[in-house]
């Protein structure tokens, strides 16, 4: 039971929440007791077999898992390369790896006597499985959500609703998923005591990467067994997308002591990093460098003086100016790499029904090569955007 927490690498983050350079804590001086209780309880519940034990169950009886690992055959035929393998989150309950995270936090919430829990949202699947495991526990859930974003997420938002949460539209900034965040922390500002912050991914500021990390590891965790039943040994290569992080790092972290599995994230490439409309961190050092942002220092898009650039993805999510520092870190170490895909890319990947990256990559690599790729969600919610963007060229 407690494998659905368990980690493979206790060395990061250090005690301040620091993996190498990067993570941390930056707030005001009104959070830090709340951080503190929040270690404290998180600490106190990974040391509890009931909790984690509770946590296991529900995964299984109300999440779904283990989710499967499904072999794309014809596929990996068809690009003529290595054989495809999709660990299938999407098949998870609410559509996506999110509820993994907003189980054991709303738990956390719970044991902690926190009846409100705040979120925020960019794709709304971090807000539907927020608001989904608000309403098992019987807690009051409020969703920060941008309104660009609300526009373009209009059955996420519904959905939050009928479960009974209070989606607060974001006007301010970009109107995207940093303001939701902006505003969230606002409000747990106000109303520490009470409030429990439920945060989507894995950045802000200690414990939220490792906890989110923690929580997303399970992915990892079934998806290295499973790989190994079916095909007999490791993969070569684990890919998944990388918006703030946490279903890439989820996947990461069982592999990362395993030096033959290459670990590759794929950022968000918009109009391609020339154009400047993009959220690729990695990739363009004119505006990607060390900073901070919500409350963690990692890579973050900005001006010289520090400013935020705005982002683009045609992907709602995904368009993050930063990336959780354990990401940061795993890339200053070269245990991982980070690649792009371009809004282009990507929509005609959907129509092979697979990962940009990986249609680029596969036909590079040998037949008896293995890919494995974290399916992150179902895709459903974003029909509008993708019937729009392709106006009818399927």
């Amino acid at each position: 039971m407690s494998s659905y927490i368990k980690t493979r690498t206790a060395s990061v983050p250090d005690e301040r929440g620091y993996f190498g350079e990067f993570g941390g804590r930056f707030v005001p001086e009104t959070l830090v007791p709340a951080l503190n209780e929040l270690s404290a309880a998180y600490d106190e519940a990974m040391a509890d077999p009931d909790f984690q034990q509770n946590l296991a169950y529900l995964q299984a009886t109300y999440t779904g898992r283990p989710t499967p690992v499904t072999h794309a055959k014809r596929l990996s035929e068809h690009l003529g390369g290595a054989q495809i393998y999709l660990k299938r989150e999407d098949l998870a309950h609410t559509g996506a790896h999110k509820i993994n995270n907003a189980l054991g936090q709303a738990l956390l919430a719970q044991r902690m006597g926190k009846q409100r829990v705040i979120a925020e949202t960019g794709a709304g699947q971090h807000g539907v499985a927020s608001a989904t495991a608000a309403a098992l526990l019987g807690l009051d859930c409020h969703v920060y959500m941008g309104t660009v974003d609300i526009a373009r997420q209009q059955p996420n938002v519904f959905r939050m609703r009928l479960l009974g949460a209070e989606v607060i539209p974001v006007e301010s900034g970009s109107k995207t998923l940093k303001d939701a965040i902006n505003e969230a922390i606002r409000d747990w500002v106000t109303n520490v005591r009470d409030t429990f912050y439920l945060l989507g991914s894995a950045l802000g500021p200690h414990p939220y990467p490792m906890m989110v990390r923690d929580f997303q590891s399970v992915i990892g965790v079934e998806a290295r067994e499973q790989i190994v039943e079916m095909a007999g040994r490791l993969p070569d290569v684990c890919v998944a997308c990388v918006g703030g992080g946490s279903n890439a790092i989820g996947l990461f972290h069982a592999f990362r002591d395993d030096e033959n599995v290459a670990l590759i994230g794929v950022e968000a490439g918009g109009h391609g990093v020339a154009s400047g409309e993009h959220a690729a961190r990695f990739a363009d050092p004119d505006i990607g460098r060390p900073g901070v942002l919500h409350g963690t220092r990692s890579f973050v898009m900005q001006t010289p003086a520090g400013q935020i650039v705005n982002t683009h993805s045609i992907s709602a999510g995904l368009d993050y100016a930063s990336i959780g520092p354990e990401h940061a870190y795993l890339r200053h170490i070269e245990r991982a790499f980070y690649t792009l895909a371009t809004d282009d890319e990507t929509l005609d990947a959907l129509q092979r029904r697979d990962d940009a990256e990986v249609v680029k990559r596969a036909p590079t690599m040998s037949p008896d090569s293995i890919i494995l790729v974290n399916l992150s969600g179902r895709g459903d919610k974003d029909l509008d955007t993708a019937i729009n963007a392709l106006d009818g060229r399927l």
